[in-house]
């Protein structure tokens, strides 16, 4: 739900944590990164097109194309 509200906006790993997980601990777990990759599947299983973009270092945006450098 969190990337659906700020879609179009990259998200930082750790708004996620604290906003999902209610995890203010920048913890070393992959657990991010295993329901983004079980959202992908999901969404692209019919062959569409990528939703979720992975921004290196920042986190990830909800968005139909890879959001322009400017918002990053």
């Amino acid at each position: 739900m969190l990337l659906l509200e700020r879609r179009g906006t990259v998200v930082s790993r750790e708004q996620i944590l604290r906003q999902v997980w209610n995890d203010d601990q920048a913890t070393s777990s992959n657990v991010i990164e295993v329901y983004v990759r079980y959202l992908r599947q999901k969404l692209e299983q019919g062959g569409e097109r990528r939703l979720i973009h992975t921004i290196r270092g920042q986190g990830y945006c909800l968005s139909e194309r890879m959001p322009p450098l400017e918002s990053r």
